[in-house]
C-alpha cells in the first residue's frame, strides 16, 4: 500500500494587498509556487469567476501544477457548475465553503445531501469545508451536522473554530474530544495558525508559540489518523493558506508584520517532517 502526500499552496494566499502596488500576475504566482516545489495550486472561486479560473488552465498544465479547488457555492445549484469547472481544471479535490447557512443543523442536512450526491458524478473528492461564514460555520453545528450525514468527510480548516469559540490552551477534556471529532471526519488540512481571538498569527513570534505547538499536534493526529483509515493506495493533500490582509496582521504603515511565503514553506517542512516521520515507524 503507497500512501503519499501532495501540499499544495493557495494562490489567493499570493496576493500582497500592499496599498498603492499592483498586484503580480496569477500566472507568475503560479510560476512562483512551481518553482518553490509544490505540488499544485489552489484556486477559490464563485460561479462568476469561474471563466478567470479556466483561463488558468494552459498556466496550470505547463507548469506541471496540479489543481485543487476551494468552491463557494451561493445557493444549493451553483455547485454544480463549479464542479463542471474543477472537471475541465482536472482538479484533484473540491472543498466547499457554502453560502448557504441554515439557523439549525437539522435544516443543513437536505442541502450537504444534495451537495454530497451531487459530486458522485466527478472523479475527485469532494469536501465541505470548516469554515466562519460558510455552511459548517460553527464547530458545534458542525458536530451536529457530522451526526445526521454520517457519511460526511471534511476539509479542515481548525483557525475558524478556534477563533468562532475562543478555544483556550491547554484545551480542557470536553475540548479534546470535539477537535478529535472534527480531525476523524476530516480527509485533508489546511495549514493556518490562529489563535483564539486573530484568525491568523506570525509564526515565529514568542508569544504564539502555544498555539503553533497545539496546531501542529493537531495536524500531526489529523494525518496519523488519515493514515490509518486507508485501506489501499492513497493521497492526502493538505494545503498552505496564509490569506493576505486583513487575515494577515498589519501595522500603522499597512504592511505585514511578518512574511508569509516564508511562513509558508515552514509550515510545509514541518509537515514533510511528520510525513517522513509516520513513513519510517509503519
Amino acid at each position: 500500500m503507497a500512501l503519499t502526500l501532495d501540499i499544495y499552496q493557495s494562490l489567493w494566499a499570493m496576493e500582497r494587498r500592499i496599498p498603492g502596488e499592483p498586484e503580480d500576475p496569477v500566472e507568475a504566482h503560479m510560476e512562483q509556487i512551481a518553482k518553490a516545489g509544490y505540488a499544485g495550486a489552489c484556486v477559490d472561486p464563485n460561479v462568476s469567476e469561474i471563466p478567470d479560473c479556466l483561463a488558468l488552465k494552459p498556466a496550470f498544465d505547463r507548469l506541471g501544477l496540479k489543481c485543487m479547488v476551494n468552491a463557494f457555492p451561493h445557493d444549493e445549484a451553483s455547485l454544480e457548475p463549479l464542479l463542471d469547472m474543477a472537471q475541465e481544471l482536472n482538479a484533484t479535490q473540491v472543498n466547499v465553503i457554502g453560502g448557504v447557512m441554515p439557523l439549525t443543523a437539522a435544516e443543513a442536512v437536505p442541502v450537504v445531501k444534495a451537495w454530497l450526491a451531487m459530486a458522485e458524478r466527478y472523479p475527485f473528492p469532494v469536501l465541505l469545508e470548516t469554515h466562519r461564514n460558510g455552511t459548517l460555520n460553527d464547530l458545534f453545528f458542525t458536530l451536529e451536522v457530522l451526526e445526521m450525514v454520517p457519511e460526511l468527510r471534511l476539509c479542515a480548516d481548525l483557525s475558524h473554530f478556534v477563533v468562532d469559540r475562543e478555544l483556550q490552551i491547554p484545551l480542557s477534556e470536553t475540548d479534546e474530544g470535539y477537535f478529535s471529532t472534527i480531525l476523524e471526519r476530516s480527509d485533508s488540512f489546511q495549514g493556518r495558525i490562529s489563535n483564539n481571538q486573530q484568525i491568523q498569527i506570525a509564526i515565529d513570534f514568542p508569544q504564539h508559540q502555544d498555539w503553533v505547538a497545539q496546531y501542529r499536534q493537531w495536524w500531526q493526529q489529523g494525518i496519523s489518523g488519515w493514515r490509518a483509515r486507508q485501506t489501499g493506495d492513497a493521497k492526502l493533500n493538505f494545503l498552505v493558506e496564509l490569506g493576505p490582509p486583513a487575515y494577515a496582521i498589519t501595522g500603522a504603515d499597512q504592511r505585514e508584520l511578518s512574511d508569509r511565503w516564508q511562513e509558508g514553506l515552514q509550515i510545509r517542512e514541518w509537515v514533510q517532517t511528520m510525513w517522513a516521520a509516520m513513513e519510517t515507524t509503519n
